[in-house]
């Protein structure tokens, strides 16, 4: 491309003269295209500019706070038992720390906020994830206790952004049934939480990190000498699921669940979860505006080639080469996209730049900043050479091949016949349509390609608008039929059930259900998959399992349901048995019977009914979480008195979770929406405007003996303006199909072992986009029509000698 271009700075010769001038005469048809490469090229560096943008930080923060590669937590281990651990084969390092979930108030705020309490030592910094200050600073050694009962905190700082939390406020946590105020001495980072949330939803408002005195908090929790979480460093080479094993037995005697790697650490799976989204976005979209850009200039060359059949055979005979030719055609293809490049480059630059603004949002890093990739702008321009190439080289290659004597004459005419609709005895078609039909069957292919042009940007308006009818479906399944309570409270540990009746007398409360949380390992055969057992009562009325598609699953009397991507990977169908390893309590190995299972949209889950629950495992009529439902109104007073059941570790309020959650999605799904129909207008322009353009270049002479047989403007133009209505409406269907097809793909291509997008297109997006389609359209019948009503007739009916 660029030999190409600067053969542009030569001293003007016959061959540039003319290039130029080919390009002032297709300046509107050579730029619709350059701008369809530009929306492809744009697309492309906007979400693989932003995912670079996002990984390139995440590995310098992994590398600068030292991020650890195995986690697990215990309910209490002596300090002692540290040294043992480094001596496991494979561990580098292990760093352990005192960590506890508590409830955290702000003055004169209602929402239920949930804070996890990190010890820090003072002597000795952390030598894993460590806390990256980014104002204020770290608390000083308080020692156990202190008069004022204060406690001096760093903050997270994506909540102290979310709630406007500076060096010097306070806040109250509930620690260990005790009321305790957190000064806030600064705010902080950590490779920990980058993404902030519980449950794998985004939730800066509602859940904040809290580093303190370490000795503070192991005293306030009776844990002086001991710990609760452990961190591990693997050693090169090390095996990671070997020295998770080894860890996990190690850990098995003080309530240890299991160690987990990375993948499972809630802050690296959504950071991972996101990038491979979006790298996928960032493929399969582009790809498309690419396609149709290489079919534009195909049309486009092809054309003109045949335009200027007299004009190459002149070129011929006075002695130019046919590389020389080839190479002037080359030319002008490459000036279209070099254009396209250089705009794409910029459009990808500035979206990629606010997609990553979007995610400094809710992804906290020290430096987080966009940068548009070397190797991905030299990656754009082999791709834009190669549309440009694949686009245009058999049209190209026809011009080498005309024989000067050939070129000279005007190419035979066409050969018409009766249309299919004539041939299969439909009468009474009006002779202009006669015309349109016959002319689009002469050229099938041509005709083909226009329609599946317009068809691709219907579905990709069906694709853009598609992502807000799944979150409204997400929502809708999510927060009013699956989840039927107002809130949910989370106990220390399982307990007795007759916690329930203290929850029942709290204020507002109709009606309340019992839950059952059990940590498990599932095994078949030789394949594992770590997991819970979510208990809930019988016929469940407050939260109730939903699949994709709206419907309740109920429970069995005996046997679980599983999540049909659970069962899958365990390679289980129904009716088979699993062993059920328990990583609490005295860890007994069951054997349970999968009953039944069900498609559900988040996470790899289990079901089993509550009471069948606690007798295979034998502790009684235990619960560990309580769905509550409410009277309007009385969430804030509920929450209020909740604070006094010193076995409450957390609240979860479905409305507020909700609110904060459509205050990010919204604003995002708007902005994809909004790209991804700009891209598919730019798109149906192209396509329908060229084509346009063409039509009339091709038959002005025949329009222009119409005009003088006395057709009217209207008249003339119908026929050439009915081809491309008919090719839109017949696009239109069609692009709809392709939308739910590639709706379908991009779905398959996101399905993660924790997440399944639905598939849920609603009549507004297949409305919205014929609208879009059909304007563009209408927007290229203005244009096309003004140059047909100043159609120079004299000079369109002149005989090529």
């Amino acid at each position: 491309m660029v030999k190409a271009l600067l053969s542009l700075a030569w001293v003007p010769t016959a061959l540039n003269r003319k290039l130029m001038r080919d390009l002032v005469r297709l300046w509107s048809q050579a730029l619709t295209i350059a701008l369809v490469v530009a929306s492809g090229i744009g697309g492309f560096l906007t979400s693989l500019s932003a995912v670079d943008s996002l990984a390139l930080a995440r590995e310098r923060f992994y590398a600068q706070g030292r991020f650890a590669d195995v986690f697990a937590s215990v309910k209490r281990a002596p300090a002692a038992l540290a040294d043992r651990l480094r001596d496991v084969p494979g561990v580098a390092d292990v760093q352990t720390t005192v960590e506890q979930l508590v409830r955290v108030r702000i003055e004169g705020l209602p929402d239920p906020i949930l804070g996890r309490l990190i010890g820090l030592e003072a002597r000795e910094p952390l030598r894993m994830n460590r806390v990256i200050v980014r104002t204020g600073q770290a608390p000083t050694s308080q020692g156990p206790a202190r008069s004022d009962g204060h406690l001096d905190a760093l903050v997270s700082a994506g909540f102290a952004d979310a709630r406007g939390l500076k060096p010097g406020d306070t806040v109250t946590a509930l620690v260990n049934g005790r009321q305790r105020t957190l000064r806030i001495t600064g705010t902080a980072l950590s490779p920990e939480y980058i993404f902030a949330g519980l449950g794998g939803m985004p939730d800066l408002r509602g859940f904040g990190v809290f580093w303190v005195d370490h000795e503070a908090l192991a005293a306030a929790y009776d844990m002086q000498g001991a710990f609760n979480q452990i961190a591990v460093k693997l050693a090169p080479g090390a095996a990671e699921q070997d020295v998770r094993a080894r860890l996990s037995r190690l850990l098995a005697p003080y309530g240890a669940g299991e160690a987990v790697g990375r993948e499972d650490q809630s802050s690296h799976a959504m950071l991972d979860a996101e990038i491979k989204e979006q790298q996928v976005l960032g493929t399969v979209l582009p790809s498309i505006f690419l396609g149709v850009a290489a079919f534009l200039l195909h049309v486009v060359v092809s054309r003109l080639v045949s335009t200027q059949r007299e004009q190459i055979a002149a070129l011929k005979a006075l002695g130019y080469p046919n590389r020389r030719i080839a190479s002037h055609y080359l030319q002008l293809v490459m000036v279209i996209v070099a254009v396209g490049l250089a705009l794409g480059v910029w459009l990808g630059d500035a979206l990629g730049a606010a997609f990553t603004r979007l995610y400094a949002e809710f992804f906290y890093f020290p430096v987080f900043g966009h940068r548009l990739a070397p190797h991905l702008l030299v990656l754009s321009l082999g791709i834009t050479v190669a549309t440009a190439v694949a686009g245009t080289l058999s049209a190209i290659g026809a011009t080498v091949r005309l024989a000067p004597a050939e070129a000279m004459r005007p190419p035979a005419p066409g050969r018409f016949r009766r249309t299919l609709l004539e041939r299969l005895g439909l009468r009474g078609v009006a002779p202009a349509w006669q015309m349109i039909l016959r002319n689009m069957e002469r050229r099938p292919l041509r005709t083909a390609l226009s329609i599946g042009g317009v068809a691709a940007s219907v579905a990709i308006v069906v694709m853009g608008n598609f992502i807000r009818d799944a979150m409204d479906h997400i929502v809708d399944t999510q927060f009013n039929l699956a989840m039927r309570s107002d809130v949910i409270l989370w106990m220390v540990e399982a307990g007795n059930d007759t916690a329930r009746l203290e929850v029942a007398r709290l204020p507002g409360v109709i009606a309340v259900e019992s839950g059952r949380d059990l940590p498990v390992r599932f095994v078949h055969g030789p394949i594992s998959e770590r997991g819970s057992i979510q208990g809930y009562a019988p016929t469940p009325e407050l939260r109730r399992i939903i699949d994709i598609r709206g419907r309740q699953t109920p429970l069995p009397d005996d046997g679980l349901v599983m999540t049909d991507r659970l069962a899958r990977k365990l390679g289980l169908r129904i009716g088979d048995a699993v062993q059920v390893q328990v990583l609490e309590g005295r860890r007994q190995t069951l054997t349970l019977t999968l009953a039944a299972t069900v498609q559900e949209m988040m996470g790899l889950n289990a079901y089993m009914e509550r009471q069948a629950l606690n007798r295979l495992v034998q502790q009684g009529d235990v619960s560990s979480q309580y769905a509550v439902a409410l009277e309007r109104g009385s969430e804030a007073a509920f929450l209020e008195a909740s604070q006094g059941l010193p076995r409450v570790v957390g609240s979860f309020s479905k409305h507020t979770l909700l609110r904060n959650m459509e205050e990010i999605s919204a604003r995002n799904i708007r902005l994809m929406s909004t790209v991804l129909t700009l891209f598919a207008s730019v798109i149906a322009v192209g396509v329908v405007y060229n084509n346009a353009r063409i039509a009339l270049s091709e038959r002005v002479w025949e329009l222009a003996s119409l005009r003088v047989l006395g057709f009217s403007r209207a008249e003339v133009s119908g026929l050439l303006l009915g081809e491309m209505a008919l090719s839109i409406a017949i696009a239109l269907p069609i692009g709809m199909v392709l939308g739910w097809g590639l709706v379908h793909l991009i779905a398959q291509l996101l399905q993660s072992d924790q997440f399944h997008f639905p598939v849920v297109i609603q009549a507004r997006t297949y409305a919205w986009a014929g609208l879009c389609v059909v304007a563009a359209g209408v927007a290229s019948a203005l244009v096309v029509r003004r140059r047909i009503d100043h159609l120079d007739m004299v000079a369109a009916l002149k005989t090529r000698e």
